[in-house]
């Protein structure tokens, strides 16, 4: 039994109203006059106003999870924002704080050289101006190690002063370095002069390193805390009129026929950066006087050959007479 095409039209019992392709043509008619007639008569304002405010409640509901992600992200951004401005302003404020503590080393640095170089003219002696590098290790003296050394002109024995007055005494030379005995070493001593009394004395280093003393000082003597000591220039090292040091304490007892004087030195080594290595005194006076005696023969020197031309010149006029 052959079977024929299946019939996929509807059976005429069940037909009913316009075909699906008049319905379409009359839905996008209505739908076209529908727009037109809102765009120009707007006809469906009312019923869309009336259909958004009560969608309204609605749409809160359904937004209201994003709206609450959205203000968590931007809470995360600004708090990322304000913690990273605050990390960028400590850094600059570190940064200003160095800047700030690097411009203060460098003022006070120029005022020592200041200092330093309106002190050299008044020193009439050549100078070796030097940079302190660092204390020496040594725990039963006091030294410090500069960076000049006999390359650059500096002597055993030379003294060593800073803008507040006398530092101490070279006592080891190297090529590119020097050691300096500083004024509150145990064996430390130099000659001074009250510039109140104009009394002469020699100041040594205490034991302890802990400042410097006048040792043997009669108990009657003239002498009281506050008096500056200069130098004497009596030793031929150094120029006489440099601070040395302040009387701190005088002390004295009736069983004993002598005063404890103690001192503190006026030019702290601790403080101390840049300094004057000067030349000894007697050096300096040797070669002045060699300088002078130079000086003077060049001037007979010339006077000589001054008076051997005139009379050549007068031999000369009496022979060709």
């Amino acid at each position: 039994m052959s079977l024929g095409p299946f019939d996929r039209d509807t059976p005429p019992f069940f037909r009913q109203g316009a075909s699906a392709l008049t319905k379409l043509l009359l839905c996008a008619a209505l739908a076209l006059f529908l727009m037109v007639a809102d765009a120009r008569f707007k006809l469906t304002a009312p019923a869309r106003a009336s259909m958004a405010l009560a969608l309204q409640p609605l749409q809160t509901l359904l937004l209201a999870p994003v709206d609450a992600w959205e203000t968590l992200q931007d809470y995360l951004r600004g708090t990322e924002s304000a913690r990273e401005a605050e990390n960028l302003a400590r850094r600059q404020l570190v940064q200003q704080a160095e800047r700030l503590s690097r411009a203060e080393q460098l003022q006070a640095e120029n005022q020592r050289l200041r200092a330093l170089l309106e002190l050299r003219p008044a020193v009439q002696v050549s100078s070796v101006s030097a940079e302190v590098l660092y204390e020496a290790t040594d725990p039963y003296s006091r030294r410090v190690v500069i960076d000049r050394g006999s390359r650059h002109g500096v002597q055993p024995g030379a003294p060593v002063i800073n803008d507040k007055g006398v530092l101490g005494q070279v006592t080891r030379v190297y090529g590119l370095s020097a050691e300096v005995t500083l004024l509150n070493d145990k064996d430390a001593a130099i000659p001074v002069l009250n510039s109140r009394t104009q009394q002469r004395n020699a100041a040594f280093g205490r034991s302890d390193g802990n400042g410097m003393e006048l040792r043997f000082l009669a108990a009657n003597a003239d002498v009281k805390e506050g008096d500056v000591l200069v130098t004497s220039g009596l030793d031929g090292v150094y120029p006489p009129g440099l601070p040395v040091a302040r009387v701190s304490l005088v002390e004295r007892r009736g069983d004993t026929s002598f005063a404890s004087v103690g001192l503190q030195p006026i030019a702290q080594a601790d403080s101390a950066r840049h300094v004057l290595v000067l030349q000894p005194l007697a050096q300096h006076e040797a070669a002045q006087a060699e300088a002078a005696a130079a000086a003077a023969a060049d001037a007979a020197s010339a006077a000589a050959s001054k008076s051997a031309r005139k009379a050549a010149a007068a031999a000369a006029k009496g022979g060709s007479k």
